[in-house]
């Protein structure tokens, strides 16, 4: 069986990735924090992504990010478990937005 894996990539590659039209970036950190300053992409909680995934089901690429990779790690980690998913393309933001800054 085929198991689905991310890639950690940096903020540069994150940038280059985004222009695919087929790529979302997912910034799971809480509202608040998210309208406080991002990067972009849509905001979907950690504790609500399993419920709002189908949101992403149209995108090949799929780019996850937090303030420090611990939560998007954990979401990545989760989308990778999704067997409809595994010709997905799964990135992590490594080190989050405090080591891309």
């Amino acid at each position: 069986m085929y198991k689905n894996t991310y890639t950690d990539i940096s903020l540069s590659e994150m940038h280059e990735l985004r222009k695919q039209p087929d790529c979302v970036v997912v910034d799971v950190r809480e509202s608040w924090e998210f309208e406080e300053f991002n990067e972009g992409g849509i905001n979907i909680p950690l504790a609500e992504i399993r419920q709002q995934r189908n949101l992403l089901s149209d995108f090949q690429y799929i780019v996850v990010l937090c303030t420090n990779g611990v939560r998007s790690k954990v979401a990545a980690l989760d989308f990778c478990r999704i067997p409809e998913w595994n010709d997905k393309k799964i990135f992590h933001l490594h080190g989050g937005i405090l080591e891309a800054e």
